[in-house]
C-alpha cells in the first residue's frame, strides 16, 4: 500500500502521517550529506498550498530539519526541475503540494528513474488521483507516498479494476499473440503521433502522455505481463473493467481536504498544537476552497466545525464586543475567534456601498450591473437608514450605532431582495496592536491578489481616504509590487534558498533570447516573485493589509469587466455553453493571469445563476444540469488566448465536478488545435490565437466523444 490514511482510518499496525514525518526525519538524520537539498518541498502558486507549504516549514524548523521551498508554476515547470533534481546527490525527500496526483508518478518519465533512496510524498487536494500512483507496487511504487483525506477507502471497485487491467493475463484465444502485437503496433504509432503533436513551443508534456495519465493510469494496457493461469480474463470483463476506470477519470475534476487541513492533522498528530499560526494557516486554507467554488458549503461546514472546536480548545473566551467591532485584547493578542461574516467583498475595510456592490452574491440577486439593480442597491441602504454620506464613508468609520444595527436590519429587510444567505461562518484572527483584527476571508483575498498580480501588472490602488480625488489629490496611486525586502543583498538571510529557482530563470532568460524576445523572457519571472511576495505576507501583518488594496483594485477590475459583458451582450450561447471572449480593453492585461480570468469567471457565473437556464453539456457524464462557462482572454504579447471553462451549479453553495479538463483534450485531439496546459489546473489552457474559433465549436458539440 502506497497511500497514507488519515490517523482515525489507519490500522494499529498501518502507518500514518505521524510515522511518514518519522521516516522523513530518520532519512535526514542519516543522510551522510545532509544539506538543503536533502529535502525539497515543491509548492503550486496557490493560496492552500503557500499555507501547507509554511506550516510544514515551520514543523521542520523546530526539528532543525533544512529543506528548500520552490514554487513551481505548472507542468512543464515540474519536468524542468524533475530534470534537475536528478543531479542532486544528496536529494533524499522530495514533498509536493497541491500538484502531481493526476500524473503517473512511478513511471519513467517522471520520478521511476529517480535512486531507490528517494521517496516522494504528494500532498494534493485535486482529485481524480492517479491510480498508478496510490496502489502501484514495486520498488518505484513504494517510494511515492500519497497522503491521503480518506476518499481511497471509496475505491475498492476502481481498484479491483485497476489491478486486474494491470496483472491479469490477457484474453485466452489464438488471437492472443495477434492481438498482443497489434496492439503494440498500435501503441507506438500512437507514440509516434504524439511526438508529433506536441506543443510548439516545447513547455508542456505532450498530449498523447497527459491524456494516458489522465484515462488509464498513465499505463499502457495493451503491454501486460503475461502470465500462464487457467483462468483468464473474458473480454466482456475486461471492457466492464476499463470503462469503470474511464468512468472514474472522466467524471471531472473536484477536490479533497485541503493541503493546509492535511498538515494540520500532522500537526495534531505530532502534538505540535495549540498553535495558532498553524490553526489561522488551516483555516485559510479553508477559506480558499470555499470562496473559490472547489468544495461545497456542505463540505465547508464539516471542516469549519473541527476547527471552530480547536479554535474553543486554544483560545480564551471570547470577549463580549465579538463581531465586526472586534478589538485585540492585549498588545501581544493573537487569538483567533469565530466570526459570521458576511458575503461582503472586504466590507471592514472599504465603504459599504462598494463592499456590496463588488460583492457576487448581492450582484446575482440585484443585477448590479444594470441602472435599475443600481438603485435597488441604493433603494435597500435607504430603508435601513442608511445616508449615501454614511454608505461612503470607510466602514471603520462609520456610526457605532449604524454598524451595531446593520445585521439586524439586513436580516429584517434582505429577503424582500432575495438577499436570504448573506453570511457563512468564518473566523477572525487578532494582530495585537499592530492591526486592527483581520477576518480569514479578507486575508485569503489579498494572498490571493499578491499571487496573481503582486508584480508585473500595471495597476491603480486607491489611497484609503481620498476617494474620487484625482491623481492631483492623490486618490489613487500605481501599485509598485509592495515591499520585497526578500530580494535585497542587504537581507541575504531572507533571501529564499532559489538555486533551483535561479536555474530555472536563467534558463527561461536563455530561451527568451534565443527567441528574440527577451522582455518576455523577463515578464515570466514575475510568478516567482509574487509567490515569495504572498509568502512573506502570511507572517507580516502590514504586508498583508497593502495588500488589501491591491485586491479592491483588483475586484474593481473583475466589476468592471463582467458588467460590461453582460450589459453588452458579449456572452454567446453555443450548445448550451456561455462563451465569453476578451479581445480589447483597458484591463485585458490583468485577465491574462490564469487566476484573474478564473474569477472573472465564477462572478460571472455567480451573477447570471438566478437569470440563464441550467443545461447539461454534450459530454458531461451526468444528467444533473449546470451552468458551463467558457472565457477567453486575447493575450497580445503572446498571440495566444487564455481559456478558462468553469462549471458552475444551478444552486448557490453547491459544486459541480469540473468537466473541462478532458473536454479541452478532447477537443484539442479533434480539431489539431496548439494548445498549452501552463499550470496545474486541467481546466486552464493556452491556445493559439489562429485556431481559438475552430476550437471552441468543437469543444461545444462534443457530443459524439463517447
Amino acid at each position: 500500500m502506497v497511500y497514507l490514511p488519515p490517523p482515525h482510518l489507519a490500522s494499529a499496525s498501518g502507518t500514518s502521517y505521524g510515522e511518514a514525518y518519522a521516516k522523513i526525519l530518520a532519512a535526514h538524520r542519516r543522510s551522510p550529506k545532509t544539506s538543503a537539498s536533502s529535502v525539497i518541498i515543491l509548492v503550486a502558486p496557490d493560496v492552500d498550498a503557500l499555507c501547507a507549504s509554511k506550516m510544514l516549514a515551520n514543523i521542520f524548523k523546530q526539528d532543525d530539519v533544512m529543506h528548500r521551498t520552490i514554487p513551481v508554476s505548472g507542468h512543464a515547470e515540474l519536468e524542468r526541475i524533475r530534470d534537475e533534481l536528478t543531479t542532486y546527490s544528496d536529494l533524499h525527500t522530495l514533498i509536493m503540494f497541491n500538484m502531481g496526483a493526476i500524473v503517473d508518478l512511478p513511471s519513467p518519465e517522471w520520478f521511476g528513474d529517480f535512486p531507490t533512496s528517494v521517496t516522494v510524498h504528494v500532498i494534493d487536494s485535486s482529485r481524480p488521483q492517479n491510480l498508478s500512483s496510490v496502489f502501484g507496487g514495486g520498488e518505484n511504487g513504494d517510494r511515492i507516498i500519497i497522503w491521503d483525506d480518506g476518499g481511497v477507502e471509496h475505491l475498492q471497485e476502481e481498484r479491483k479494476a485497476w489491478e486486474v487491467l494491470t496483472y491479469a493475463p490477457e484474453v485466452d484465444s489464438d488471437e492472443d499473440s495477434d492481438f498482443d502485437s497489434d496492439e503494440d503496433e498500435a501503441d507506438e504509432e500512437d507514440d509516434h503521433d504524439g511526438d508529433e503533436d506536441d506543443y510548439e513551443d516545447g513547455n508542456s508534456e505532450s498530449p498523447s502522455r497527459k491524456r494516458r495519465s489522465l484515462e488509464d493510469g498513465g499505463r499502457k494496457l495493451g503491454k501486460r505481463r503475461r502470465v500462464d493461469q487457467p483462468n483468464r480474463l473474458s473480454r466482456e470483463e475486461r471492457a466492464q473493467h476499463e470503462h469503470r476506470l474511464m468512468k472514474y477519470y472522466r467524471s471531472g475534476t473536484w477536490h479533497g481536504q485541503s493541503a493546509s487541513g492535511t498538515m494540520y492533522v500532522l500537526a495534531t498528530v505530532l502534538e505540535r498544537v495549540p498553535d495558532n499560526d498553524l490553526l489561522w494557516l488551516a483555516v485559510l486554507g479553508l477559506t480558499y476552497q470555499y470562496l473559490t467554488s472547489r468544495i461545497s458549503r456542505e463540505e465547508y461546514d464539516k471542516y469549519q466545525s473541527i476547527y471552530n472546536d480547536e479554535v474553543a480548545r486554544t483560545n480564551p473566551v471570547p470577549p463580549s464586543a465579538l463581531g465586526d467591532d472586534l478589538k485585540s485584547q492585549n498588545p501581544d493578542d493573537n487569538s483567533v475567534y469565530t466570526s459570521d461574516e458576511l458575503r461582503f467583498m472586504m466590507f471592514r475595510h472599504w465603504n459599504l456601498y462598494d463592499a456590496m456592490y463588488h460583492s457576487s452574491y448581492v450582484a446575482s440577486k440585484l443585477g448590479i450591473w444594470k441602472e435599475r439593480g443600481r438603485k435597488r442597491l441604493s433603494g435597500l441602504l435607504a430603508r435601513m437608514g442608511f445616508s449615501i454620506l454614511d454608505t461612503q464613508q470607510p466602514y471603520p468609520h462609520m456610526a457605532k450605532d449604524l454598524k451595531q444595527s446593520l445585521r439586524q436590519k439586513l436580516e429584517q429587510l434582505g429577503p424582500g431582495y432575495g438577499l436570504v444567505e448573506l453570511s457563512y461562518p468564518s473566523f477572525m484572527r487578532c494582530y495585537g496592536y499592530r492591526s486592527q483584527p483581520l477576518s480569514a476571508g479578507d486575508a485569503v483575498e489579498a494572498l490571493s491578489a499578491l499571487l496573481d498580480i503582486a508584480g508585473g501588472t500595471r495597476i491603480e490602488v486607491e489611497i484609503e481616504g481620498s476617494r474620487n480625488g484625482g491623481e492631483w489629490f492623490g486618490s489613487g496611486k500605481l501599485w509598485e509590487g509592495g515591499r520585497e525586502g526578500r530580494f535585497r543583498d542587504d537581507e541575504r538571510e531572507n533571501v529564499p534558498p532559489d538555486v533551483l529557482a535561479q536555474v530555472v530563470k536563467a534558463q527561461v532568460r536563455a530561451q527568451a533570447g534565443a527567441d528574440g524576445k527577451e522582455g518576455e523572457g523577463l515578464d515570466l519571472d514575475w510568478w516567482i516573485k509574487n509567490f515569495w511576495s504572498a509568502y512573506d505576507a502570511l507572517s507580516d501583518i502590514e504586508r498583508l493589509r497593502e495588500a488589501i488594496g491591491l485586491s479592491m483594485a483588483l475586484h474593481r477590475a473583475i466589476i468592471r469587466q463582467g458588467s460590461s459583458i453582460i450589459d453588452k451582450q458579449d456572452i454567446k450561447t453555443l450548445r448550451g455553453h456561455r462563451v465569453v471572449v476578451l479581445t480589447q480593453g483597458p484591463d485585458l492585461p490583468l485577465f491574462v493571469h490564469p487566476g484573474v480570468l478564473s474569477r472573472l469567471a465564477l462572478w460571472l457565473v455567480e451573477a447570471l445563476r438566478d437569470r440563464v437556464d441550467p443545461t447539461t453539456p454534450a459530454y458531461s457524464r451526468s444528467k444533473r444540469k449546470s451552468l458551463p462557462f467558457v472565457v477567453a482572454c486575447l493575450n497580445e504579447k503572446a498571440g495566444t488566448y487564455i481559456v478558462v471553462g468553469v462549471t458552475g451549479a444551478a444552486d448557490f453553495d453547491d459544486v459541480r465536478k469540473n468537466e473541462f479538463g478532458l473536454a479541452f483534450l478532447d477537443a484539442k485531439d479533434r480539431c489539431n488545435a496548439r494548445t498549452r496546459h501552463g499550470t496545474f489546473d486541467t481546466s486552464v489552457l493556452e491556445i493559439n490565437k489562429d485556431d481559438l474559433k475552430v476550437f471552441l465549436e468543437t469543444l461545444c458539440e462534443g457530443g459524439a466523444r463517447y
